[in-house]
């Protein structure tokens, strides 16, 4: 009798437990810390960067610059020129991978160029979030997601490598809130390939996680997990898949790791390591290593087709730092951007790749772990040399070491803005200034009664957190972008549009969007001879040259918009009549010219 009770007592118990573990399990998850992590990092970026500047622009101005949220589907972020051509990379890698990547490096625009996609950082990553929408208006909204996540990504991947160095949760905080809003970066609105740096701290952090590796507590066998180690080539490899611009110096800082990580177990007594450690190590690597070639091949090849692309020693240094540079921050810096105009001003030409302030805050904090900090003395001198090394690199002309990259380091040569390297001067100090907020709050709960120690710990160092990110607030504009001409829309491919220049061209490659129409417009860091002379001879249109010029390439349609060409050198094409080889419509106010 007792028996039967108990089984009948019994079962239904279990059955409603396999429930409330399933329950169980998805409050596990949702609690999480990298889940609290992801979310976080992603709610932060909205509200530092999209809505709460507005509002605290309009408290710094004293009501001068009203609070205004920005239209994601109508504006874009920036000055609306870099930006422009930005939306449009991500929209053409999408269009191109809806396609089978059918024509993906020659892409729509610098016709007739070949390989325009090798112009510019390709931003090839993003191109899954290029399949969803089509147009204009879901290229802006596309673009202003993409960089939110951007800053999202930031904070998760130093929250994610200074955890697993062995940092707290607030000092991984403070780290990722000094990747993701250190001041120098909004010198970078317009440059989206050099904002995202989220993919090279979540690499470092999946790696060292997989090799069981942290620096509180050095190598661990049992702590490997090949899997992560797989997951971190394979981002290392997207990171590289976003362009050069940041991925050439990511791809010889890894290689450095790498060669300081093998001498390392060599020194140690080469300790057994796990075969699918290794499998992984092999396989991850040689991926990673196919993804590096695969577009240094793309580059290398349209600095064989055009040598001019390669930048002169004194070309790189109008766009170098001083050492002052450190101090100065953007004009898109809430704090600092208006005090710090004639320091800007100061820096000459270019001042947003020469504004170099990775923030103060940041400063004090790395100051301070040098003496206090969980990281060990050793660490600490190898992290403050590191730092100084990455300064000097930054300082481009101005500093005694870039000369050294820029003559023996193959890829080099090509870049023009050394100051972008100060993306590892910060990584370092962010790492310093972990150390010290650890330590500080291990010293705080220590000093306390164990009743007041997580409360003490928090109210020394959240404090900290938030003068990070209050010093790392932007103010960002949104420009309007117009909707694409008519007569844009009904010329036929391959087309021109005029005027024609680096300032209008990203503009007319954000309309391209809506068709990707086949044209000669296109802006990049390099224009190639057989576009500038096109935009030069377009200027006497219709001259004999002009013409001989279209029909050499196959132009088909001239767009002449008289808003933009009214008091250029292209003005004159707007009184273009028909004539013989030429028919003219005027649509909306703009007029079209076909070329038979």
């Amino acid at each position: 009798m007792s028996d039967v009770a108990t089984e009948e007592v019994t079962e239904p118990a279990a059955e409603e437990t396999k429930p409330a573990a399933g329950r169980g399990r998805v409050a596990r998850f949702f609690r999480h810390e990298w889940t609290v992590a992801a979310a976080g990092s992603v709610l932060l970026a909205i509200v530092m960067t999209w809505l709460l500047p507005p509002y605290a622009s309009d408290l710094v101005s004293g009501g001068i610059k009203p609070a205004t949220i920005g239209d994601p589907a109508h504006t874009i972020v920036g000055d609306g020129g870099d930006t422009a051509a930005q939306a449009w990379l991500i929209a053409w890698n999408g269009h191109a991978l809806r396609n089978g990547l059918h024509g993906l490096w020659d892409t729509n625009a610098f016709y007739p160029g070949r390989d325009g996609l090798a112009l510019n950082d390709t931003l090839l990553g993003y191109a899954p979030a290029g399949l969803v929408g089509d147009g204009v208006a879901a290229t802006l909204l596309r673009y202003n997601i993409m960089f939110v996540l951007v800053f999202a990504l930031a904070f998760l991947g130093g929250y994610a490598l200074v955890r697993q160095l062995g940092a707290n949760r607030v000092g991984g905080a403070v780290a990722g809130a000094a990747l993701a809003y250190a001041p120098w970066r909004y010198g970078h609105v317009g440059h989206l390939n050099i904002l995202s740096t989220g993919g090279i701290t979540l690499a470092f952090a999946m790696l060292a996680r997989g090799h069981g590796w942290s620096m509180t507590r050095g190598y661990q066998r049992d702590r490997v997990r090949p899997g992560w180690a797989v997951a971190g080539w394979l981002v290392a490899a997207w990171q590289v898949s976003l362009g050069f611009g940041i991925g050439l110096p990511f791809v010889y800082v890894l290689a450095l790791a790498c060669l300081a990580a093998g001498i390392g177990w060599l020194v140690r007594g080469r300790p057994s390591l796990p075969r699918r450690l290794v499998l992984g190590d092999l396989g991850g690597g040689l991926f990673f290593a196919a993804t590096t070639l695969l577009f240094a091949y793309a580059y290398q090849h349209v600095r064989d087709v055009y040598p001019d692309v390669l930048r002169s020693w004194g070309y790189i240094d109008a766009f170098s730092p001083v050492p002052r540079s450190l101090l100065v921050a953007p004009g898109f810096s809430l704090p600092w951007g208006t005090l710090h105009a004639a320091g800007r001003a100061a820096l000459g030409n270019a001042d947003n790749e020469k504004a170099l302030l990775c923030g103060y805050v940041l400063y004090l904090l790395a100051f301070g772990g040098m003496f206090l900090s969980v990281w060990s003395v050793r660490q600490r001198v190898l992290l403050l040399a590191g730092t100084v090394l990455g300064v000097l690199c930054a300082l481009g002309t101005h500093g005694p070491t870039y000369r050294l990259l820029y003559l023996y380091v193959p890829g080099f040569d090509g870049g023009r803005t050394p100051g972008r390297l100060i993306l590892w001067p910060t990584i370092f100090l962010a790492i310093l200034a972990a150390g010290f907020v650890t330590e500080l709050a291990r010293t705080a709960r220590e000093a306390t009664l164990p009743q007041w120690s997580a409360t003490a710990a928090r109210v020394v160092t959240v404090p900290l957190l938030v003068l990070v990110l209050l010093e790392g607030l932007p103010d960002l504009a949104h420009v309007k972008e117009p909707a694409e001409p008519a007569a844009m829309a009904a010329a036929t491919a391959p087309l021109i549009v005029l005027p024609t220049d680096d300032g209008f061209d990203s503009t007319a490659m954000l309309w391209s969007t809506a068709g990707f129409p086949t044209m000669v417009n296109g802006v990049a860091s390099y224009n190639t001879p057989d576009r500038q002379a096109i935009r030069d001879v377009m200027q006497s249109f219709p001259s004999p040259a002009s013409l001989e010029q279209l029909h050499r390439f196959g132009i088909r349609s001239v767009v002449v918009l008289r808003d933009r060409a009214t008091g250029t050198p292209f003005e004159q094409a707007l009184g273009v009549q028909t004539q013989p080889g030429i028919t003219r419509r005027e649509i909306g106010q703009d007029v079209l010219l076909t070329i038979d």
